[in-house]
């Protein structure tokens, strides 16, 4: 199971390897023609800007991974009763 949820994140990040080549070619320019604290406050503000959602979809998936885990752990395969 573990091997499967690897090679699912494996293939993801495969998937979007395209998509970090895109890129504005003006805002690329502009970046770079601003001075060097410009440059480095765009950078921080990229990572401001991404921790929020990243963050939000690491708990989401950890969350409903949890309820699997425990969904799957409460299940008992002998258990024999018949369900309504």
């Amino acid at each position: 199971m573990r091997r499967r949820v690897l090679v699912f994140a494996g293939f993801l990040g495969l998937w979007a390897v395209p998509a970090f080549a895109q890129g504005c070619a003006m805002c690329y320019s502009s970046a770079s023609a601003a001075t060097k604290a410009g440059q480095n406050a765009i950078s921080k503000a990229v990572i401001v800007l991404l921790l929020p959602p990243v963050g939000f979809m690491t708990v989401g998936i950890g969350a409903a991974l949890r309820y699997g885990w425990k969904r799957d752990q409460e299940q008992d395969p002998t258990d024999e009763s018949p369900q309504s």
